[in-house]
């Protein structure tokens, strides 16, 4: 049974920072790839970051291109957004998410976390 909890939300001003995390367990996740959605009120859950348990390979929505760093512990089973320059139009419940087919691009995610409220207050 794969467990993703996700933790690190908050209220941030504009122009602040936030990192959250993700705790996985369950599974052996060295093949699979890891993700960070977010869905804002009234609006479709949108895809954020995805990178690799294995490798190098990251991948970013243009909307945070610049400003969201993802990164991961392997030794912890824990995934991270380091989120910087936050704006308001992120505000949203994060969720962490795991595509056990190890897409980073497209990732298709097969487990979800609970998610993780971020307010950004302009």
């Amino acid at each position: 049974q794969v467990q993703l909890v996700e933790s690190g939300g908050g209220l941030v001003q504009a122009g602040g920072s936030l990192r959250l995390s993700c705790a996985a367990s369950g599974r052996t996740f060295s093949s699979y790839a890891m993700g960070w959605f977010r869905q804002a009120p009234g609006k479709e859950r949108e895809f954020v970051a995805a990178i690799r348990w294995s490798g190098v390979r990251t991948d970013y929505a243009d909307s945070v291109k610049g400003r969201f760093n993802i990164s991961r512990d392997n030794a912890k089973n824990t995934i991270y957004l380091q989120m910087n320059s936050l704006k308001p139009e992120d505000t949203a419940v994060y969720y962490c998410a795991s595509d056990s087919s190890g897409r980073v691009a497209g990732i298709n995610p097969d487990y979800w976390g609970q998610g993780t409220q971020v307010t950004v207050s302009s």
